[in-house]
C-alpha cells in the first residue's frame, strides 16, 4: 500500500540498532523512537485523536514535532504544521480552517495561544514544556503509556496525511492537502533523485514545518538513513555538523547558503562527507551557484517546486552545463509553458510554467473554487513565469506578483539581481518594483553588504545600470537593508521589503 504508516515500524524491525535520529544531546536508534512514537500513538489515541483527527503544531525544531509526524502517520491523523511566527487572527485562521482537533505547543508561545483561544474551535491543548489549568504537558500524557505498536489502522493511499498552510497571516489561508500516497512517493522518488541510501546522514537546519524539509524528511525515513535536525539554522554549526557527524545530504534555502558562503571554513576541506547540498525555496543567484561550486565541487542540486506538488530538479551533474537554469522534470513529471489564454508557447518563450506530476495535491482543504483554479484538466498552473530551452531545462523569471511593469515593457527581477550580485561588496540582493509616474512602476534594489565592505549606494546604482543592458530594466534607487525580511521557509519577503522602502519615505 502507498501510505507512509509502517515506515518506522518496519525499520525499528530490521535495522532496530541504527541511529535514526539526532536532536541536540538525543541520539536514538529506530527501537528506541519508535518505541517512543507508539507511547505518543497510545497518548493520541487515549484523548481521541484517530484516523482522520488534524493534530496542529505550532513549535519551533524539535524532538516533539518530528516524533508528532511519525505518530500521526501510524495512526492516519493528520498533522498541520504552522510556523510558530504565527500570531492573531492568522493563527485562528489556520487552526479553524483545518477543523484543528489537538495543538502543540511550548511554554514560549502559550501567550499567544491564550490571546485568540476564545475564538478557536479546538478544546485540547499541550505543552511540550509545561502545564497549567487549560494545557496538558505532551510528555505527561504519553510517560506511561505502552511502547508497543499502537492498533493497525487502515490508511488508504487516498487518505490525507498533512494540510500544509502556504500563506495566512492575511486573508482566507489556504490549506494544501497531501496524502499518504504523495509522502510515500516523495520517499521512493526522491531517494532516488538524490542518490539517497540506508547509509546516507541527513542534516536539516532549517524549519521543518515548511514542505521543502519533507524532500529528505521522508526519503531519510525512507531508506533507514540517519537524520540529524538542529534546532536552529546558524552557519558555523551547520559547517561543524557536516565535519563531525559525516553528513551526506542537506538541503540550504538561498539565504542560509549565502551565510555559509561568508565563512572561510565552508569549504570542501571540511564538508569532504558531502554528496549533496540541495538549494530550494527560491531561486540561487548564479554568482552564488558558482561560488559554491568552487568550495564544494560535484554536490550542488537545485530544486524548483510548489507544496501542491510540482518540481523541476537541477541535478548535480548536469549543474555547470545548465547553471542558469533551474533543471528539467524528473522522471513521471510533464512540464510546458503557457501564455494567457492557456495556449502552449514555444522554446524560449516566457510565459507560466505548469506542470503534471504524481505528486499533485488532493485538494485546498474545503476550498473546491481555488482548488479548481490551480489543477486544470491535470496541470497545476503554478502562477510563476519562466521559460524552457532548447533541451527543455527550466529558465525562471519571477513570479507573476513580482512582475515589474516599466514602460509597458516586462522586467524580471532576476535579471537584475544577477547584475548587481557581481559587484564585489555584495552579500545578497533583491529587486522589486515601486510606482513610477512616468513609467508606470520602476525598479528598486536592496542589497546587503559583505561583511568589511563599505560603499555608497549610488556606486551600486551605477554599477548596476553601466551593465544592464535595457533602458527599462534599470534601477531607479539602491538602498541598505542588515537583513531581509524572510517567512518561516527562508524566502524572501518582497512585499515586506518594499513596505519598508516606502515608510522611509522615498
Amino acid at each position: 500500500m502507498l501510505n507512509i504508516s509502517q515506515l518506522l515500524t518496519r525499520n525499528a524491525r530490521y535495522r532496530p540498532n541504527h541511529l535514526a535520529f539526532v536532536f541536540n544531546e538525543k541520539r536514538l536508534t529506530y527501537s528506541e523512537f519508535n518505541a517512543s512514537v507508539n507511547q505518543l500513538c497510545h497518548a493520541f489515541l487515549a484523548i481521541g485523536i484517530t484516523k482522520g483527527s488534524k493534530v496542529s503544531t505550532l513549535l519551533p525544531n524539535s524532538f516533539e514535532l518530528y516524533e508528532t509526524y511519525w505518530a500521526c502517520a501510524k495512526i492516519g491523523a493528520v498533522c498541520v504544521p504552522n510556523s510558530p511566527m504565527l500570531r492573531g487572527s492568522g493563527l485562528v485562521n489556520l487552526l479553524n480552517d483545518s477543523d484543528t482537533d489537538l495543538v502543540i505547543s511550548n511554554q514560549s508561545l502559550m501567550p499567544y495561544i491564550d490571546e485568540i483561544r476564545t475564538e478557536l474551535n479546538c478544546k485540547n491543548f499541550w505543552l511540550i514544556d509545561s502545564e497549567s489549568d487549560n494545557y496538558a504537558n505532551y510528555h505527561q500524557q504519553k510517560e506511561s503509556k505502552d511502547k508497543t505498536e499502537p492498533p493497525r489502522i487502515e490508511i488508504h493511499p487516498e487518505d490525507p496525511y498533512n494540510i500544509m498552510y502556504s500563506s495566512g497571516t492575511t486573508g482566507l489561508p489556504k490549506g494544501i492537502v497531501i496524502s499518504h500516497q504523495v509522502r510515500a512517493l516523495y520517499g521512493s522518488l526522491f531517494a532516488n533523485y538524490f542518490r539517497m541510501t540506508p547509509e546516507s546522514i541527513v542534516m536539516h537546519s532549517g524549519s521543518i514545518v515548511f514542505n521543502g524539509s519533507f524532500l529528505t524528511l521522508i526519503p531519510v525515513m525512507f531508506v533507514g538513513g540517519t537524520y540529524i535536525l538542529l534546532d536552529h539554522f546558524d552557519p558555523h554549526a551547520v559547517t561543524e555538523v557536516i565535519k563531525n557527524e559525516q553528513v551526506t545530504h542537506t538541503i540550504l534555502v538561498p539565504s542560509q547558503i549565502v551565510s555559509c558562503l561568508n565563512l572561510e571554513e565552508f569549504k570542501q576541506e571540511n564538508l569532504k562527507s558531502l554528496e549533496y547540498i540541495l538549494s530550494v525555496g527560491a531561486p540561487l543567484l548564479l554568482e552564488h551557484k558558482e561560488e559554491l561550486d568552487r568550495r564544494t565541487p560535484n554536490v550542488f542540486y537545485e530544486l524548483y517546486g510548489l507544496t501542491e506538488g510540482f518540481m523541476t530538479i537541477l541535478d548535480k551533474t548536469e549543474f555547470r552545463k545548465k547553471a542558469g537554469s533551474v533543471g528539467a522534470t524528473p522522471q513521471l513529471m510533464e512540464i510546458k509553458i503557457v501564455d494567457d489564454f492557456g495556449n502552449e508557447l514555444p522554446d524560449g518563450q516566457i510565459g507560466e510554467i505548469v506542470g503534471k506530476s504524481p505528486l499533485l495535491m488532493t485538494e485546498y482543504y474545503k476550498n473546491p473554487s481555488k482548488t479548481a483554479e490551480a489543477i486544470q484538466d491535470g496541470w497545476l498552473m503554478t502562477g510563476d513565469v519562466g521559460y524552457l530551452d532548447e533541451d527543455g531545462y527550466l529558465f525562471l523569471t519571477g513570479r507573476k506578483k513580482d512582475l515589474i511593469i516599466s514602460g509597458g515593457v516586462n522586467v524580471y527581477p532576476v535579471d537584475i539581481e544577477e547584475v548587481i550580485a557581481r559587484h564585489p561588496a555584495i552579500q545578497d540582493v533583491s529587486v522589486f518594483g515601486v510606482n513610477h509616474d512616468e513609467w508606470g512602476e520602476t525598479p528598486i534594489a536592496a542589497v546587503i553588504l559583505k561583511n568589511g565592505f563599505s560603499i555608497e549606494t549610488h556606486e551600486i546604482k551605477k554599477f548596476a545600470n553601466d551593465n544592464l543592458e535595457a533602458r527599462y530594466q534599470k534601477v531607479t534607487d539602491v538602498f541598505f537593508v542588515a537583513d531581509f525580511p524572510k517567512n518561516v521557509a527562508g524566502k524572501i519577503l518582497k512585499r515586506e521589503l518594499k513596505e519598508n522602502y516606502l515608510g522611509m519615505g522615498q
